[in-house]
């Protein structure tokens, strides 16, 4: 989401397990979206059900209701989205999506519209899920949303050709961790990947070594840094870590993902590819003795 806000996908408390799957599946067109209201409620009950599924982060417009008029952001995600709807393929006729963090959908549904075959939204917070099934019974459309953190995606058992990732990364506190979790488990072609980011957005040339002894480049301002945030950042105790740009494109690179693009400041377009077992291990770990496991 990149704004630090109090409406997120992840919190500093320990996500639940994975969920049983749940699905809605009304009539569909050819493209995949419903072909018109599956909920039988008029306009006003419409306003209301939304007002009550409130507050929303995503401004969903159902039958011309929208769900977040007031949105600090405008017509968000919309607005951002406008920015790199073009670097992502706009015909995704039978891709499977991941959308990890789906919040109440946008995105889920959008890949739905391009004809991705299969879609389905994660999401460790069941507010945003109970949007998002709601918002799939408005549009009447075939998209699967489940109950399940970053953490637990090695029980999908499933490679998606697409998988999203965005908002959710630096309200993690072990944000690269599930980088390497989403290659090891889930990625099997493409990435869409935003971060929120600050410090500088210069590059510093690294080398591959230093001396233990050697000067480095450390203190430069476009040296990879994460800042960590012990309390909160812009009112919000979920914001754990703030990479710079550098640090971005330096951990997509180190948990496999090669960068295609970046359409936009904050978002990137990578390519999952094959990573040889390094000498410390593989990068994916599973702590032993994880309660209720």
């Amino acid at each position: 989401m990149g704004t630090g806000q109090r409406f997120v996908c992840w919190n500093k408390q320990t996500s639940s397990k994975c969920a049983s799957k749940e699905e809605t599946r009304p009539a569909e067109r050819k493209d995949g979206m419903g072909s018109g209201r599956a909920t039988g409620l008029d306009r006003e009950a419409l306003q209301q059900k939304i007002e009550a599924l409130g507050p929303w982060f995503h401004n969903m417009v159902l039958e011309g209701v929208s769900s977040a008029p007031e949105h600090f952001l405008g017509d968000y995600p919309s607005v951002k989205f406008a920015s790199f709807r073009d670097a992502i393929p706009d015909n995704l006729t039978g891709k499977t999506v991941l959308d990890i963090g789906c919040n109440a959908g946008f995105y889920s549904f959008e890949m739905k519209r391009r004809g991705a075959a299969r879609v389905l939204g994660i999401d460790a917070d069941e507010h945003y899920l109970r949007q998002a099934r709601f918002a799939a019974e408005v549009k009447g459309v075939d998209v699967e949303f489940e109950h399940m953190p970053v953490w637990d995606i090695a029980a999908l058992q499933e490679k998606f050709d697409l998988v999203i990732f965005m908002g959710v990364f630096y309200h993690l506190r072990h944000p690269l961790l599930a980088l390497d979790l989403i290659h090891e488990h889930v990625a099997k072609d493409l990435l869409l990947f935003q971060s929120m980011q600050r410090g500088s957005m210069e590059i510093t040339a690294v080398d591959e070594d230093y001396d233990f002894n050697a000067p480095a480049p450390f203190d430069e301002p476009g040296f990879p840094r994460m800042h960590f945030i012990e309390q909160r950042y812009s009112h919000d105790e979920t914001n754990w870590w703030v990479p710079n740009r550098a640090c971005v494109e330096a951990l997509l690179r180190s948990a496999g993902f090669a960068i295609l693009s970046q359409p936009e400041p904050e978002v990137y377009v990578c390519r999952s590819v094959p990573m040889a077992v390094p000498p410390d291990g593989p990068h994916a770990v599973y702590p032993a003795g994880r309660p209720g496991r």
